[in-house]
């Protein structure tokens, strides 16, 4: 086989690796199509803090937006509450990723992640996770009488996927007609499949420890 010329050879190479990379960043987009970021504002516009329970009085404001560092941040001093979207979502994927602020000797890090809740929090799906621990599904869904009906799924869960406070976690919440699927770290930990209410809101939870919070992004799915 005849030898291309050093210099065509070389041009060959860099349209080739050319090739390459664009292929690359186009299968980058791909991959991400149809994803919303849904990050607040400094100001929080487009989220709703809510008291927990439902009808009780709100703390001190202890949600921000740290926006060098592109962090949404609980101070876990402002009492029991729930960050909501305003907008609605149905079939979905809400993606999110957390860690606790380590301090040295505390115990019993709490909080959550919602999905499909009514706006003012008396119907909710939740996410569990703790230090090292939860990765499970619990809350109040929707009856046919209306008054709600408490869940928790804790029992599929076998083996414990959430890193201990100080390390980042990744997490999704997917819903699909009446089913709830939590991904945690990785892999699938358990499923609801009873959900009563169809359309709601995502958010998260304060529950007395500070925790950050980045990358959150929904991607609605097609019926």
């Amino acid at each position: 086989m005849k030898k291309l010329p050093y210099k065509s050879s070389v041009l060959l190479s860099f349209f080739l690796i050319s090739i390459f990379i664009v292929g690359c960043a186009v299968a980058t987009k791909d991959t991400a199509q149809g994803w919303i970021n849904i990050m607040p504002p400094l100001d929080l516009d487009g989220w709703n803090r809510v008291p927990v329970p439902p009808g009780g009085k709100l703390g001190r404001a202890q949600w921000h937006v740290d926006a060098d560092k592109q962090l949404l941040i609980c101070d876990g001093d402002g009492g029991h509450d729930m960050l909501l979207t305003e907008q609605e979502y149905e079939d979905a994927i809400f993606h999110f990723e957390f860690r606790y602020t380590r301090v040295e000797g505390k115990k019993g890090y709490n909080s959550g992640a919602y999905i499909r809740n009514s706006r003012d929090g008396a119907i909710w799906h939740q996410a569990q996770f703790g230090d090292a621990s939860g990765g499970f599904l619990f809350g109040r869904t929707k009856s046919a009488d209306s008054k709600g009906k408490s869940f928790n799924v804790r029992k599929q869960v076998t083996g414990n996927r959430v890193k201990p406070a100080g390390e980042w976690n990744t997490m999704e919440i997917i819903t699909r007609g009446k089913t709830i699927t939590l991904w945690v770290n990785g892999a699938i930990t358990c499923q609801f499949d009873d959900c009563g209410l169809m359309r709601g809101h995502v958010g998260l939870e304060g529950e007395g420890y500070r925790i950050e919070f980045r990358n959150l992004r929904v991607k609605e799915l097609s019926p």
